[in-house]
């Protein structure tokens, strides 16, 4: 069992491993949009997407990236004496962008100090190779880490058709592939708690993100948010969720799934402060967290436990 707090490897403990002091995520918001909104692949977005586009802890975008960037720093410099960053590019779909805004903005953030890597979140379909040099480019010259977040949400295509999400599975797994042959990091998000999802699949999603070897995990427990199609469903009773003991039964199945090398950057989320019907089951994201980890400590488990899947598992089994 490897030495992560007996439980799973997190994101604080691995970034503080990794350059040799604790680093914060600075949020960027550009105004945006994605191919699930304009028309090029649909409209309205994702049946649990609000207006803000995910992006709702981040600064206004009428703010430029520096001045977004230099805020944030100067607030956690200012709280927790805070000297290394990620810049975080947050909302909506940011390779989704005009490829010289792109560059612009990231540019931008680049010339921060005291900044280590910038994470550029986005959609699979939304991975373009002329994206992927630039950022190469930036990688090299700044000498900066890229990682790259990739919404998912579940590996179930059914559930990803009901959400209307906009891609497949197949999707995700190319720019994974191309992500990687950049020599990129990859951070997928999931929900394990989507209504049309059960254990079987939260297995599954961390059985094809172990195969891929992905870096990071982020998972937000779903919330809903009133004039959303999800929260219309929510509001007429066509929907029902699992309770909180369930949910924290799902994590654990996935985290003991999953491969010990990926990084869990989150286990539950937290929705925006207005227009919110259903979060976290009406206690704090960390009650949540905290919960998940006590049963985790109980049940003697941790991350990997039955990472016993691959490499040909099945010739090992008859000793060949």
């Amino acid at each position: 069992m490897a030495e992560y707090a007996g439980l799973y490897r997190s994101y604080a403990d691995h970034l503080k491993e990794k350059y040799g002091e604790k680093v914060y995520k600075l949020p960027v918001n550009l105004p945006g949009t994605c191919p699930n909104r304009d028309g090029v692949l649909g409209t309205g977005g994702c049946i649990f997407c609000d207006r803000e586009g995910s992006g709702f802890d981040a600064l206004p975008n009428s703010m430029s990236v520096k001045e977004q960037i230099e805020t944030n720093k100067a607030f956690y410099a200012r709280r927790f004496n805070a000297r290394l960053f990620i810049a975080y590019f947050q909302a909506f779909t940011n390779t989704y962008l005009p490829l010289e805004s792109f560059r612009e903005n990231i540019l931008a953030a680049s010339e921060v100090d005291g900044l280590v890597g910038i994470s550029v979140s986005t959609r699979p379909d939304c991975i373009g190779e002329r994206y992927l040099d630039f950022l190469g480019e930036i990688s090299r010259r700044k000498k900066l880490d890229i990682t790259v977040e990739l919404g998912l949400q579940t590996v179930n295509y059914r559930t990803l058709h009901r959400i209307n999400r906009g891609h497949t599975l197949a999707e995700f797994i190319d720019a994974v592939l191309r992500i990687k042959r950049h020599g990129f990091e990859v951070c997928a998000h999931l929900i394990l708690n989507l209504p049309w999802d059960d254990d079987t699949d939260a297995v599954e999603s961390a059985r094809v993100l172990s195969a891929l070897e992905i870096d990071y995990v982020k998972l937000h427990s779903l919330y809903i948010v009133k004039g959303t199609v999800l929260g219309d469903m929510y509001e007429k009773g066509e929907i029902s969720l699992i309770s909180l003991d369930e949910y924290a039964d799902r994590v654990v199945l996935f985290l003991e799934n999953l491969r010990p090398q990926t990084v869990i950057q989150r286990l539950a989320g937290k929705g925006p402060r207005d227009g919110t019907i259903f979060c976290n089951w009406d206690t704090s994201w960390w009650r949540v967290k905290n919960m998940i980890e006590e049963k985790m400590k109980r049940l003697g488990t941790y991350q990997g436990k039955e990472f016993n899947y691959l490499y040909g598992k099945a010739l090992d089994k008859r000793g060949f």
